[in-house]
């Protein structure tokens, strides 16, 4: 398996190539070359696996140069319960006979990025060695809450790496903040961005396409790869939980082999919902995609009309991980969906970065509309719906699950669509406890609390643990005080990899 860039301007090279590279040279990125076919006879014997068995299984069909063996060893050193707090690693929770929610946040970092970057700095590695790589490589990574720490987690004291997490300033809550500024690691470093993450993002893709700086990086023996799921290494980890619980359906009787389904993802970057996509392209039987946005509607809006126009006011919200205007794996979808047009492609993302904005073509519109149903939650209803979850079934969501199953509610309103559902959950309530105990406590219970002393009250009225990624924080070192703009994060990432 070889992959193209989205842009067609860059050789095809292989996954240990792409996985090393993060994004390709003309700013596109990568692809698979091929398509894979998935038959119903191996989804029918997948369904005995456990999930390290399911992703050995779907990961040597993308990573073919590497063996079996290879990643058999990743996905055991990843996926096991040193690491996660269950066995099963990506369990369902079941709120109806029809309506499951997919937890994906038992990781280190109590949120979804650990599925795909407890393995990335495991296949990293293995891909310098495959590609004869001498240099240290320099993850860069934009994260507007959860990538930052789950990078910094899966990749501190990795050898033959080194870590810069650039995060917005005031984009990200309170603990997702001091997860990253007391990340312990001899390789890691942490810096805020003033400015939103579109800004951190922008930054960070600019400092990949300044050939020059490059260059001058490659002098020194560093080269520069990426975290985020603009990284092939980094999404197609997250194709797995989604045959994993398709397959769990399966194999409980919920519905029978080749029944479909359909997904809602909450959605900010479009990557966690890109990786669905490819599964449904691989002959998981899914029937539709619901892409659940926040009030930075941007996709909901795009869906709908096929125009994507990022010109409007950036909103701060109760779920941040998703207050994102530029989706950057769309271009991805995009690709695929236009007929593997790189020059439409290169016109599109052109248009985005000068004028803020493009239509694409009514074919391409109409193949996203047959795939993905769209809408967005505000504050009010995300709140509301933690709240009546909570009530109605005694489950505690997160504000960025919540924003899922309140346009999952607006889905079948508008549709009728009785179809079984899968809710993807993104993180721990825990993770953001100020709003979900201001949802389901009231505002009088959270006045003047800070966030650890609401992490015992959220404790005590859900009778659920605190996850230990986020307990005693409050104690830990702070260890990362930069700030930057987003016009000299170039000098950041300079002076960081100058002074070590």
């Amino acid at each position: 398996m070889l992959y193209k860039s989205t842009r067609g301007l860059y050789r095809e090279v292989s996954a240990a190539e792409a996985i090393k590279m993060g994004i390709a040279p003309d700013g596109g990125l990568f692809v698979p070359s091929e398509e894979v076919r998935v038959s119903p006879d191996q989804l029918k014997e997948w369904a005995g696996l456990d999930y390290r068995g399911k992703a050995v299984r779907i990961l040597k069909e993308y990573l073919t140069d590497f063996t079996v063996e290879e990643i058999t060893e990743c996905v055991s050193l990843a996926y096991n319960t040193g690491r996660f707090d269950t066995p099963e690693i990506a369990p369902l929770h079941k709120l109806e006979d029809s309506l499951h929610v997919l937890e994906l946040w038992h990781g280190p970092t109590s949120a979804f990025k650990d599925l795909a970057l407890q393995i990335l700095p495991r296949l990293l590695t293995r891909a310098a060695v495959k590609t004869g790589e001498e240099a240290t490589i320099v993850i860069l990574v934009a994260t507007s809450g959860d990538t930052g720490k789950a990078a910094l987690e899966g990749f501190k004291n990795v050898p033959g790496t080194r870590i810069i997490v650039f995060y917005p300033e005031q984009g990200v809550s309170e603990m997702q903040k001091l997860q990253m500024i007391t990340q312990e690691g001899n390789n890691v470093a942490v810096v805020a961005v003033r400015g939103n993450f579109d800004d951190a993002q922008t930054g960070v893709k600019d400092i990949f396409g300044d050939k020059l700086f490059n260059r001058e990086l490659q002098d020194k023996k560093f080269t520069l790869s990426s975290a985020n799921s603009i990284n092939w290494g980094r999404l197609v980890p997250q194709i797995v939980y989604y045959f994993s619980a398709y397959l769990d359906l399966v194999s409980q009787g919920v519905i029978n082999p080749g029944e479909g389904i359909n997904f809602v993802v909450p959605t900010g970057n479009f990557g966690n919902i890109l990786a669905a996509y490819y599964a449904r392209e691989m002959g998981l039987p899914v029937k539709r995609l619901i892409c659940a946005a926040n009030a930075n509607n941007v996709l909901a809006d795009f869906i709908r009309t096929g125009i994507y126009d990022r010109r409007r006011l950036f909103q701060k919200t109760i779920s941040p991980s998703m207050d994102i205007l530029i989706s950057s794996n769309l271009e991805r979808l995009l690709y695929h969906l236009s007929g593997d047009d790189a020059g439409r492609v290169r016109e599109w993302m052109t248009n985005l970065s000068r004028i803020g904005a493009y239509r694409i073509d009514e074919t391409t519109h109409k193949r996203i509309k047959e795939i993905f149903w769209s809408d967005f939650a505000d504050d009010s209803e995300t709140t509301a719906t933690i709240r009546s979850v909570y009530k109605r079934y005694g489950y505690l969501l997160d504000p960025h699950t919540a924003v899922g199953l309140c346009v999952y509610d607006k889905y079948t309103a508008a549709t009728g669509d009785a179809t079984g559902t899968i809710v993807a959950s993104t993180a721990s309530p825990f993770k953001f406890n100020a709003s979900v105990a201001r949802a389901i406590l009231g505002e009088d219970a959270v006045r003047d609390k800070d966030e650890f002393k609401l992490l015992e009250d959220l404790s005590a009225a859900s009778n659920l643990e605190i996850p230990a990624g986020l307990k005693d924080l409050n104690k830990k070192q702070v260890r990362h005080r930069e700030v930057t703009s987003k016009e000299q994060m170039r000098k950041s990432v300079q002076s960081i990899l100058s002074s070590q």
